[in-house]
């Protein structure tokens, strides 16, 4: 059963974030768990551990109240990040981490939980539909430099 992630030294947690996003500095890492922690009415963080205690998967989501693309209410659940160990998957383990997300957004008056993943990552794509996301839009973003 998930655990809520109630410190930055929560065991695994830092170490999940950065197998999910490994570009992404200690510093940032720890400020931004920090930011999560603080505000605990915007922000929920679940870590799942095996039956030796390792950890294998983790969660991230907050309630957006600005527009989320695809969704009609607000406040909104939004799945910030989502992991599990290559070892643990298929087993369950990221729909009980989705499962703890969608009581908590229940509990905060959320009617919708929303995502999002880029267009080439295929396995994110195929993970929320299988863990009963619809999808709603595609986009491409364009820039142009200006002098």
């Amino acid at each position: 059963m998930p655990v809520p992630c109630t410190s930055v030294e929560q065991p695994g947690w830092l170490t999940l974030r950065q197998q999910l996003w490994p570009h992404c500095s200690l510093t940032r890492h720890l400020t931004q768990m920090g930011e999560f922690l603080a505000a605990p009415g915007r922000f929920t963080q679940f870590i799942e551990y095996d039956s030796a205690g390792a950890p294998i998967g983790f969660i991230e989501a907050s309630l957006r109240t600005d527009y989320v693309n695809g969704t009609t209410s607000s406040p909104v659940a939004f799945l910030e990040g989502l992991y599990v160990v290559p070892t643990a998957r298929r087993r369950g383990v990221g729909r009980m981490l989705v499962a703890s997300v969608e009581r908590w957004a229940v509990d905060a008056g959320c009617t919708e939980f929303a995502s999002d993943t880029t267009l080439d990552n295929v396995q994110s794509q195929r993970m929320h539909l299988a863990l009963g996301f619809k999808e709603t839009q595609r986009y491409v973003f364009f820039k142009k430099a200006l002098p």
